[in-house]
């Protein structure tokens, strides 16, 4: 193998599970967890017009996340010196306090980050993908160096599951379905499209969208206020959902833009190729 393998590298189990296609249903319930911190969302709300500018928000994140995970190490030092730089020129206000604060306050990238990994983790081994508890505990430490990246100190960072239910445990009373939440699952429910796709919206987007906020956990249902199927019922949906895209061919798959998988394999070499299999190792 030659080439940066970058920060992650192709042994990692960040590698294998980034390729795999319900990272997007994964992407979907980690916005609708993250909406749920008042403090964090307002940071979104307050500095861009979320709903004329939602689709390119979600690329842009997808495109970090890709570079991050597959691109080289210098490509990803300068995606997260890009992300720290914005979040350092923002800041958002308390309209009950009238509190001005910055949004790149360690708390608040930490919930962010938190949110995102979690779901990653969460929705990929529920939907069947073949992860072992040692490697989940290896993902979520894996991903102190993506917390690097967007300004957080690694030490402070949940280095595996047991450290990430306890962040939840303490930060679960901070959280509220504010106005902003609102605002976040309304888009999500209904995403503006052309008129022409409104009804591939009902019949694919909406599906997608109720499948993640369902694997939502039950203290998220409750603050949203809508109720979600049994867990066994969400179980077998997302195991049924996995199943399916995953017997879309991978290539195929990885044509979507960003297409970071596709341009580290030609830069590594074919035995770089994304695997399940391959966590085992």
């Amino acid at each position: 193998m030659t080439g940066d393998p970058g920060l992650f590298t192709p042994r990692s189990v960040t590698w294998q599970m980034h390729g795999d296609p319900m990272m997007w249903v994964a992407g979907i319930r980690a916005l609708y967890l993250q909406a749920l911190h008042p403090r964090a969302v307002r940071g979104v709300t307050q500095n861009s017009d979320f709903r004329r500018d939602a689709w390119g928000r979600l690329m842009r994140t997808a495109d970090f996340v890709g570079t991050t995970a597959y691109g080289t190490a210098e490509a990803a030092e300068k995606a997260g010196a890009r992300v720290r730089k914005i979040h350092r020129m923002l800041s958002a206000t308390d309209p009950e306090t009238g509190e001005r604060y910055g949004v790149d306050e360690p708390a608040l990238l930490l919930w962010v980050h938190c949110a995102e990994i979690d779901s990653y983790l969460h929705v990929l081994r529920r939907s069947g993908y073949p992860l072992t508890d040692a490697a989940a505990d290896r993902y979520v430490a894996e991903h102190r160096v993506s917390a690097r990246l967007v300004g957080l100190d690694p030490e402070t960072v949940p280095a595996d599951r047991a450290e990430m239910a306890a962040y939840f445990d303490r930060t679960l009373p901070e959280l509220a379905a504010g106005a902003e939440a609102r605002e976040v699952d309304d888009f999500l429910r209904r995403p503006p499209v052309h008129p022409l796709l409104i009804p591939a919206r009902a019949v694919l987007w909406r599906r997608v969208a109720n499948l993640a906020y369902a694997s939502l956990p039950p203290y998220a249902h409750a603050l949203y206020g809508r109720p979600a199927p049994a867990p066994a019922v969400v179980t077998r949906r997302l195991r049924a959902t996995g199943a399916a895209l995953r017997c879309v061919p991978a290539r195929l798959r990885w044509q979507l833009p960003p297409k970071h998988v596709l341009r580290a394999m030609a830069r590594l070499g074919p035995e770089s190729r994304p695997a399940p299999y391959k966590v085992r190792r």
